[in-house]
């Protein structure tokens, strides 16, 4: 039975693409360092892999590594701020509502390859604190793989992978489902991603709780 529940961030609880972009742009401009301009749909692309590497697929035009590490350092930092000033309702309709229903019956976690900070904004902002058990993020591991600081938080929560889902919105999610073996996975649709073929597919946060009840049937008559 499913007893967890792991979300990612981006493409599953909300969209910050288009209040990131405006930031990350506010630090080109200001630094001078790279031509590039950002836009919410090139973040769509990039949202979910490790922020060193959306760096470097962002700034092709930036080859001294010091004052990439230095300009993608002012991009969180702007970032923070504008997330911290937006009054935009940015998380997916009804997300907020899922999230609470889901914790009156399972521990409730976050995963995600953000910055340190950024899903404690996220949690503080929609005010799901008190649902989620626990979090990580690459911000806090380092780990280049999704899967990896899944696992660490596996480690730190001692949580079953047989009885735990990952909700996201990309392969990368995926794999990082996959990395934890026996992890079922729920593909977020309504995100960012494209993925084809996946057997568990929510097409708004509502439906989450339906599918993780199949599961469990699922799991129940496949014994």
């Amino acid at each position: 039975m499913i007893f967890n529940v792991v979300f990612d961030v981006d493409g599953t609880i909300w969209d910050t693409t288009n209040i990131v972009a405006k930031a990350w742009q506010k630090a080109v401009d200001e630094t001078g360092y790279s031509k590039v301009k950002i836009t919410g749909d090139i973040l769509k692309k990039e949202f979910g892999l490790p922020m060193d590497v959306i760096a470097d697929h962002i700034f092709t035009d930036l080859d001294d590594k010091e004052k990439k590490t230095e300009l993608l350092e002012l991009c969180c930092k702007y970032e923070h701020e504008f997330l911290v000033e937006s009054k935009e309702d940015i998380a997916y309709k009804g997300i907020v509502e899922e999230i609470k229903k889901l914790s009156e019956d399972y521990q409730l976690f976050i995963c995600s390859n953000c910055q340190k900070g950024y899903i404690e904004l996220m949690m503080k902002k929609l005010d799901i604190y008190c649902e989620i058990t626990g979090h990580l993020c690459y911000g806090d591991t380092g780990y280049p793989k999704k899967g990896q600081t899944l696992a660490a938080l596996n480690l730190e929560w001692m949580f079953d992978p047989y009885s735990t889902v990952y909700i996201g919105d990309t392969a990368g999610d995926k794999e990082a489902a996959e990395y934890m073996c026996g992890c079922k996975f729920i593909y977020a649709a309504y995100g960012f991603g494209n993925l084809e073929g996946e057997k568990y597919v929510a097409n708004s946060p509502a439906d989450i709780s339906e599918l993780i009840i199949q599961i469990n049937n699922d799991m129940r008559y496949s014994r």
